[in-house]
């Protein structure tokens, strides 16, 4: 299960320094990654609003990378006992 939800925070952190190194958005890798990555943010997107977007999507898409990564190890736990 943890490496489910692994591949879910590799595809935050893809998006986030995609967005970072200013990729061009109408490439189709972008896009992808977009479609996976947002949706995968769950809640927070918009949570922090500092008033710098590269900033502000590295705190709430980082935030939902993190998010998984702890419910990929508590669930991890869970089902090895």
């Amino acid at each position: 299960m943890f490496g489910v939800t692994a591949i879910f925070a590799l595809i935050e952190a893809v998006y986030i320094l995609l967005i970072v190194l200013d990729a061009n958005t109408t490439n189709g890798f972008f896009t992808f990654i977009q479609s996976l990555a947002e949706p995968l943010a769950l809640f927070f997107p918009g949570l922090f609003a500092t008033g710098n977007y590269n900033l502000d999507v590295i705190l709430n898409y980082g935030l939902a990378g993190v998010f998984w990564l702890v419910i990929g190890s508590i669930l991890a736990r869970i089902i090895g006992r």
